[in-house]
Formats: structure tokens, C-alpha cells, sequence
């Protein structure tokens, strides 16, 4: 059998930023490697011409195909990086250049999904692909996207908003490989996805409500036993996890497992398995429709007061207020 690749187009133009090119690329091409199946990604780079296209980074970059060449194809993900210019004043204007503003618009109608990274939904906006949708952006820019554009419901605050399972929006620059995740995620299911962020040392991948502003990735760890000491974390958040537990598991005193967990995390364990719990209950909420008392079993955290508790230190929210503001669509 041949290998199935779903056809992915990112929209090149002059100035775009080369994060937002390149960092999808490096969580699609990790896909074939965590499957059992031939299967994965065909990620073609497009601009108006095959001529160099020179990125706000100074690097330029060759593209695959001209935009022309790729509306003749079905397209199952059209994915529109962005770019800003900084004016004399320091002032901040998104690249929303017509003639790609117009190629996304036409190329949208062939694709089975659109995702902007970054400022990019600047450009998704002004094709017209937002009115009337939640979208999210770059926070430095999303005043201008809400005023430009008063017909999107622009919101800043989390890393990439999912709207009718057709539109994405992704925040920050490095938010992009979140996005990309997500959309690993849904293709080829979360086992696959999670598998591609150890890859990628992304260890706990972030729910895509998360604040902009949120704590950051878990540190790495330096040494073989933490990281195992994480994955039996995660394979029985469930269960009741205790320091003494984890310790038989290491094969380590207490103690010593107490100073690793300084060391490598910055953390203690009890700490740690809290914001794993809190992490995997965010993305029950935002996904399922699971009671709190089904969540509070799956994540381990023993009663739901223990749920709102925590969530209560970790976010400055309870469950039901996360999911009321985070809960996905589509």
C-alpha cells in the first residue's frame, strides 16, 4: 500500500515571518515516525511565483509551487503564516498584502480546513474567513485585528482557537507548533500527537484555552529516570500517586526522589502531578462533555472539591468558569 499524505499549503509572501513557515513543517513531518501506517503530510511551500521569497528573518526561502499551481489540487489544510511591519513611530501594522489576501480567499474554497499562525489571522480577516467567528491572534495585534475587523470576535487570550471545525487561529509565533498539534491531534488522535510534542520535547502539550500569558512548558529534564518518572505520571494520573510510590518506582529513597524533582523540574512531585492533573482536566473540559465527577475520577484528583481546589491555584478559576470561556466548537 502506498503512503496516504494529506496536502498542506503554507501561503508564502514577501516579509513573512520564518518561525511561522518553518516551525509547522518540523511537527508534520514527525507524524510518519509515530505511526504504525503509511501516513502523514505533504507540505508544500506556494507563492505567487517560484521565485525566492525573502522572510522578515533575512532568510529566503524557495518555494515548492506557485499558488496557482496549488488551487488545482484538493487541499486539505490551507495554513497562512503572517507578518508585521514596525512604522517610525514604533507602531505596529499586520502585512495583509491584497493580492495574497485574495489568493487565501480563493484557495479557502478548495481546502477542507484553514489555520493562520500568528498575525496571520490578519490576512484570514480580511479575505473575509472570520466574520462572525471567535478567532485569536498575536496579542500585540489584536486590537487592530478587533478594530479592523468589528464582524470577528476577537479573542486574545488563548494559544489557538478551533471554530466549526473548518477555521483555526493561532496565537503567538511559537504557539504555531501548539497549533500544529492540535491539528496532529485531530487527524491522527491525541496518542499520536502526544508521541510527536516528546519529539519535539513538548513533553505535556498545551490545551489550546490556555492563556497566551500561561505558565510556561514544563522544563526538560536532563536524565532518562525523570522522564520516565513523567510518563508513568501521565500512563496513572488516575490513581493515587504518592512520593513514596513514585519512589519504589525509581528505585530511589524519598528523599531522593524529592531532591531529583528540585533539581530537574524546579518543583516537588506533589506539585508536579497537581499541574499534570490540572493540564489533563483542562483538555476534559474543553473537549468532552464529562461532569466534573467523570473528570475528577479520570485525572485522579479524588473528589470534585479537590478539582475546583486546585484549579482554584493553578488558573484563578473554577472547572465550570474554564470551560465556559475555553470550551471549544466544531
Amino acid at each position: 500500500m502506498g503512503t496516504v499524505n494529506r496536502l498542506i499549503v503554507i501561503v508564502l509572501f514577501e516579509g513573512v515571518d520564518l518561525l511561522d513557515v518553518t516551525g509547522p513543517p518540523e511537527v508534520f513531518s514527525l507524524v510518519p515516525r509515530e505511526t504504525t501506517g503509511r501516513v502523514g503530510y505533504e507540505v508544500v511551500l506556494a507563492a505567487e511565483t517560484r521565485d525566492p521569497v525573502r522572510t522578515a528573518a533575512g532568510v529566503r526561502i524557495l518555494p515548492d509551487a506557485t499558488l496557482q499551481e496549488v488551487g488545482e489540487r484538493a487541499i486539505d489544510t490551507l495554513l497562512v503564516p503572517g507578518s508585521v511591519e514596525v512604522d517610525d513611530e514604533r507602531r505596529i501594522h499586520p502585512i495583509t498584502e491584497p493580492g495574497t489576501v485574495a489568493w487565501v480567499k480563493a484557495l479557502a474554497t478548495r481546502s477542507r480546513r484553514v489555520a493562520s499562525v500568528c498575525v496571520g489571522a490578519h490576512i484570514l480577516a480580511a479575505a473575509g474567513l472570520l466574520d462572525g467567528k471567535r478567532a485569536t491572534t498575536h496579542w500585540s495585534t489584536a486590537p487592530r485585528l478587533a478594530a479592523d475587523h468589528p464582524a470577528v470576535r476577537v479573542d486574545p487570550d488563548p494559544i489557538f482557537i478551533r471554530e466549526d471545525g473548518e477555521v483555526w487561529t493561532g496565537a503567538g509565533i511559537s504557539a504555531c507548533l501548539d497549533l500544529s498539534l492540535a491539528l496532529v491531534a485531530e487527524d491522527f488522535g491525541e496518542q499520536i500527537a502526544l508521541r510527536v510534542a516528546r519529539q519535539l520535547v513538548m513533553y505535556l502539550k498545551r490545551p489550546g484555552g490556555q492563556s497566551q500569558f500561561s505558565v510556561p512548558l514544563e522544563p526538560v529534564s536532563t536524565t532518562r529516570r525523570i522522564e520516565d518518572l513523567r510518563l508513568h505520571i501521565l500512563n496513572h494520573i488516575a490513581e493515587r500517586l504518592t512520593v513514596a510510590d513514585l519512589a519504589a518506582y525509581a528505585h530511589v529513597s524519598d528523599r531522593q526522589l524529592t531532591r531529583i524533582f528540585k533539581t530537574e523540574l524546579g518543583t516537588t512531585p506533589h506539585a508536579y502531578i497537581e499541574s499534570a492533573r490540572v493540564e489533563m482536566a483542562g483538555n476534559l473540559l474543553e473537549t468532552t462533555d464529562h461532569t466534573l465527577e467523570r473528570i475528577t475520577s479520570v485525572c485522579g484528583f479524588g473528589t470534585v472539591d479537590t478539582l475546583i481546589r486546585a484549579f482554584h491555584r493553578r488558573l484563578a478559576v473554577t472547572p465550570s468558569e474554564y470551560r465556559a470561556r475555553f470550551r471549544g466548537r466544531g
